[in-house]
């Protein structure tokens, strides 16, 4: 039996700024996922902070196989999470948990341990 593959840890964040274990190079905004990581470009999909974190947002961390998806809202609770969102998430048979940035990041690594976890981290607002 193949060993499932872990989500990465994220190491620090501070204003636009994430760092993230076994990555060179600090990111914006983050995807997460079993076995990796990379940039969140919101202009791939399109979004913005209203209407907030689009459904083709998550597909990817979906497609790497993570069963709890972790939607960071900004430092402030600026970049909204919109209901279809949420919906579409469940709808995929995963759960959904949406909090501010710290929250996040905390939720986040002490899932990525045990779980197959994927996240959308906004650095910012």
């Amino acid at each position: 039996m193949a060993a499932r593959k872990l989500s990465p840890k994220i190491t620090n964040q501070s204003w636009g700024k994430l760092e993230v274990k076994g990555v060179p190079k600090a990111y914006k905004d983050a995807k997460l996922f079993p076995g990796g990581s990379r940039t969140w470009d919101w202009q791939e999909t399109g979004t913005e902070h209203s209407p907030g974190v689009q459904p083709s947002d998550v597909d990817e961390l979906l497609e790497h196989g993570a069963r709890i998806i972790i939607l960071s809202r900004g430092v402030f609770g600026r970049l909204k999470v919109p209901q279809t969102t949420i919906d579409y998430i469940k709808a995929q048979g995963a759960q959904a948990l949406v909090h501010k940035t710290p929250e996040a990041i905390q939720v986040y690594n002490q899932l990525c341990e045990t779980q197959p976890v994927g996240a959308l981290i906004h650095s910012t607002c």
